[in-house]
């Protein structure tokens, strides 16, 4: 019996056995990301292919009437009121950014150490940006309100006179920038938190054992370190705050006059107030093209900054 199984031939494993195996291991996380990518197909890039599809179609009383080709897109080149509030946007989102962006270095800083009540305090400083944007224009505007706020009261009371904010031209603008920062400062202090908490400690101390002051530290080690992740939280809140709708809808409508009318709002009335879809999309297909190329910006930003701190 041991002689023949001896003379049994020995059993050969398939080559291709182990091959296909690693074939599917490296496939199975593709394969798993199928139903996100369906998912991701249907709510965005779907719509963005509906919204270019209607920025090359003509619309009569709110119905499709033939190909308009590139005429909307030369119509919104043409078009003195794209350019206004084009003006405008620019206008709403170097001031909100600058200040949140002031704001919200400022806050880490003095919450960058450990002191007791510290987790409570950043807590609240973070709440706004967890409310809803229209829930914060309704706050905002029973703030702004002459009857229930107390804006008006207080500037009375000081002598100053009602400002009336929502109800004059440059005071409306401001009076939305203050609510963006107080909305969006949270923002930009969580990412200089988290920015501040990841720079390395020791040549700061080297630097305070050479007889630095904390000013010179933050202007010559800390800031130039902090500006890559800075550089990153303030693009991608340039690219959010472009986009700024529900507030501002809330509050004016864009108005006095024009003088709130960011190229959200005009871009929306003239899709649906004015039934012109063709010309309204054609804006907001030209935005995104802009806003695009703030995103790549923004990556190319992640990975310089990945690259140093790595």
């Amino acid at each position: 019996m041991t002689a023949d199984l001896a003379s049994m031939p020995a059993p050969t494993s398939s080559p291709e056995s182990p091959r296909r195996a690693w074939d599917f291991d490296r496939l199975l996380p593709y394969l798993l990301m199928i139903p996100a990518a369906l998912a991701l197909a249907l709510v965005s890039i779907y719509p963005i292919y509906e919204a270019i599809k209607a920025s090359f179609t003509k619309y009569l009383y709110g119905r499709p009437f033939g190909s308009a080709g590139f005429q909307n897109y030369i119509d919104v080149w043409h078009d003195p009121v794209f350019w206004q509030s084009m003006g405008t946007t620019a206008e709403f989102v170097a001031l909100a950014v600058t200040a949140e962006t002031v704001l919200g270095l400022a806050l880490a800083l003095l919450v960058i150490n450990e002191f007791r009540g510290v987790k409570f305090v950043r807590l609240s400083i973070l709440l706004p940006m967890t409310i809803a944007p229209v829930v914060v224009g309704v706050i905002w505007r029973l703030i702004y309100s002459s009857e229930t706020g107390f804006v008006d009261p207080l500037f009375t009371a000081l002598g100053l006179g009602a400002p009336l904010v929502l109800s004059h031209e440059n005071s409306a603008f401001i009076g939305l920038v203050i609510v963006d920062v107080w909305e969006w400062t949270p923002l930009l202090f969580l990412i200089c938190l988290a920015g501040l908490q990841s720079i390395p400690q020791e040549p700061l101390e080297a630097a305070a054992v050479d007889g630095a002051g904390p000013i010179r530290i933050f202007f010559q080690h800390t800031l130039p370190l902090l500006i890559p992740i800075l550089a990153v939280g303030v693009i991608l809140r340039l690219i959010d705050a472009i986009g700024t709708f529900d507030q501002i809808y809330v509050l004016t409508r864009g108005g006095p006059g024009t003088a709130t009318q960011l190229i959200s709002i005009y871009a929306y009335n003239t899709a649906f107030n004015f039934t012109d879809y063709g010309h309204g999309t054609a804006m907001l297909i030209a935005l995104l093209v802009f806003v695009s190329m703030l995103i790549l910006v923004a990556v190319a930003l992640m990975r310089r900054a990945a690259a140093r701190t790595s």
